[in-house]
């Protein structure tokens, strides 16, 4: 089942079908540790609707409310290559490759869900940076109870020529106005995603693809649910949390973003988040 927020109500696609849920609260309703059952229950007692392309139509909200979003670095064998290569020349590359190794993840707060981009809207690109990625990534929605609930995606919009200046510099290279899109929605499954899922980017410019990449979730050198465990360790979300887990797609580093690019990502069995650069 896939969940998509709206200006009023919650949207449930469920076998290709449609049903509206009015009069919800959505932390309330998401921060549920049976969510799959309760979806299944709120959706008997109404109708399918019949022009769900209305609700689709347009800018999505991001799916999230009052959680916190955070993220996961280096979990990806492509993603350690890519930090140690814009951190060489500033000695910060050695830090990367032992935090691939070790126990613990690489965690950090990225924003509130207040500064959520939805799919359709504009993600940003700092002034005081010359060298800036998407960063596509698989992102897990989680109870406050620290159960993984959904996935949805997540765009990490990320400043290359900060981070690599110094590995100190992280939170102004990660998170600022426009930095974190998620969406289109939150997919609520049974158990884990196959390990076949793939993850897809696509950038375009002036009506041209200007670079494109794939992975699978199945190269995430961490599990998933350690990632969690480390992030709830000593932290409490009373609306639960999104945490973004990564990405193994990295440009190469003659590649940057410019104004007006269009950002395509898309993951298997969840859908596609589309955003264009602004700044």
């Amino acid at each position: 089942m896939k969940i998509y927020k709206l200006i009023k109500g919650i949207l449930i696609e469920n076998k290709g079908k449609f049903y509206l849920l009015e009069h919800e609260d959505w932390d309330s309703f998401i921060n549920d540790n049976n969510l799959l059952t309760k979806i299944e229950q709120r959706i008997s007692a109404v109708e399918p609707l019949q022009n769900a392309e209305v609700y689709l139509k347009g800018e999505l909200l991001a799916p999230l409310g009052n959680q916190e979003i955070w993220a996961s670095g280096v979990t990806y064998f492509n993603s350690k290559l890519g930090r140690e290569e814009e951190s060489r020349e500033k000695g910060g590359s050695n830090f990367y490759a032992r935090v691939y190794v070790a126990e613990r993840p690489e965690l950090f707060f990225k924003a509130m869900g207040h500064k959520a981009i939805g799919s359709g809207g504009k993600v940003r690109i700092r002034k005081d940076s010359d060298w800036d990625v998407p960063e596509p990534e698989l992102t897990l929605v989680i109870s406050s109870t620290a159960k993984i609930i959904g996935y949805t995606i997540g765009n990490d919009m990320s400043s290359r020529s900060i981070e690599g200046e110094n590995p100190l510099y992280l939170p102004q290279a990660k998170t600022y106005d426009g930095s974190a899109a998620i969406g289109p929605c939150i997919l609520v499954a049974e158990g884990p995603l196959p390990k076949t899922t793939k993850i897809r980017l696509e950038i375009g410019r002036d009506n041209k693809q200007v670079f494109s990449g794939e992975i699978g979730v199945d190269q995430i050198k961490r599990k998933l649910e350690d990632l969690v465990h480390y992030l709830y360790a000593e932290n409490t979300f009373p609306n639960g949390s999104l945490l973004m887990t990564g990405t193994g797609i990295v440009p190469s580093s003659d590649f940057t973003l410019q104004k007006g690019d269009e950002i395509k990502i898309e993951i298997d069995g969840i859908g596609s988040l589309v955003n264009t650069v602004d700044q």
